[in-house]
């Protein structure tokens, strides 16, 4: 994730980034290369270029076996190329992204999947001081609990990406660090699936995310974020919790503004106390909570839309995805998650 996030740098692209996700079921983070002008072609034949690439993997260390593998066979795959030519142009509203994401059937198998796991999700969770309904969550809206993590193969499609692409440089790292993960053993190159920008796993990790954050919580020797829930899960709630995760808080929640509100200073931060002092309330008209906990007013599509508290961890789901809908999402998804029977912990404030 972060260590391949690329920002976002204008809410149209923002948008168009939030359509690719959709329509692939991945994570968003490879996708932004595709939101560049129309790809650049290497100067190089494609075997030459392959050949550079090798002799850089080898200088690095990757052993002659693993290129032998990995590589044998590799060629720029076409559809990668026509996804990164072809990225639809979606205007999404809030409300819109919402009901794609957050559906009363992801909602259903979220809190189904936190009971089946409930073990797991509960020693991971104490572990890394992070909430299981968030790591969940995460899961549900990356891959819908991992079904959805794409076929492509990682090694060609970061390939094509490094030798077709207008972030050649970025995706020839990504390819290199791939490599990595197969000369260290955690998978072979033909289970190492992903999406066609290269995100790989039912957390829809980038190479450099995997090799930053991902973990052996089953102690088996190799980090499986393709399979291993152990692993899946531990090396979401190390990424969350590496990112600055405060163990136990929420993440924000809707609200109404009282008339009159100062939308200059609405991105000062304040207790939700003295929030609930300038008139803030839920978005149900209820009192806000006597809290010392900071936050922000968060107006994601302006005045006139949906207005948001949001505290900290909000901003650590931001690291995993730069996209404030996506951030809505995953805590919307979790606080629903959290509402099953039996009763689970429930975030603060």
């Amino acid at each position: 994730m972060r260590g391949a996030a690329l920002h976002v740098r204008s809410s149209a692209n923002r948008r168009q980034l939030i359509a690719g996700a959709l329509v692939t079921g991945t994570t968003m983070l490879g996708l932004c290369a595709g939101l560049l002008p129309s790809p650049a072609l290497s100067a190089d034949p494609f075997d030459t270029w392959l050949a550079g690439l090798r002799r850089e993997a080898r200088a690095k260390g990757i052993k002659n076996s693993t290129l032998q593998q990995a590589l044998a066979g590799v060629r720029p795959i076409p559809k990668v190329i026509a996804h990164l030519n072809n990225q639809p142009e979606f205007k999404l509203t809030l409300e819109r992204y919402m009901k794609i994401v957050v559906t009363p059937a992801r909602i259903a198998a979220g809190r189904a999947r936190f009971v089946e796991n409930r073990t797991l999700l509960t020693t991971i969770g104490r572990k890394y001081g992070v909430q299981p309904q968030f790591i969940v969550s995460l899961w549900g809206v990356e891959t819908k609990y991992g079904k959805i993590t794409g076929g492509f193969p990682v090694v060609g499609a970061l390939s094509t990406l490094a030798y077709q692409g207008s972030r050649r440089r970025f995706f020839r790292s990504e390819l290199l660090k791939a490599l990595r993960i197969l000369d260290q053993g955690h998978i072979t190159p033909k289970r190492m699936l992903g999406s066609w920008a290269g995100a790989m796993g039912q957390n829809q990790f980038m190479p450099s995310s995997f090799l930053n954050f991902a973990v052996d919580h089953d102690g088996d020797g190799r980090r499986d974020i393709w399979q291993t829930k152990a692993d899946i899960f531990a090396s979401t709630a190390n990424y969350l919790k590496r990112s600055g995760w405060r163990k136990g808080q929420a993440w924000g929640r809707e609200v109404r503004l009282p008339r009159g509100f100062d939308y200059a200073s609405a991105r000062t931060r304040r207790s939700v106390a003295q929030f609930s002092k300038l008139g803030v309330r839920r978005a149900d008209g209820g009192a806000l909570p006597r809290s010392s906990v900071r936050g922000r007013i968060l107006m994601p599509e302006g005045r006139g839309g949906r207005t948001f508290l949001v505290y900290y961890n909000f901003r650590v789901i931001l690291r995993w995805n730069r996209s404030n809908f996506f951030a809505i999402a995953v805590g919307t998804l979790a606080d629903r998650i959290a509402e099953a029977k039996p009763k689970q912990k429930r975030s603060k404030p």
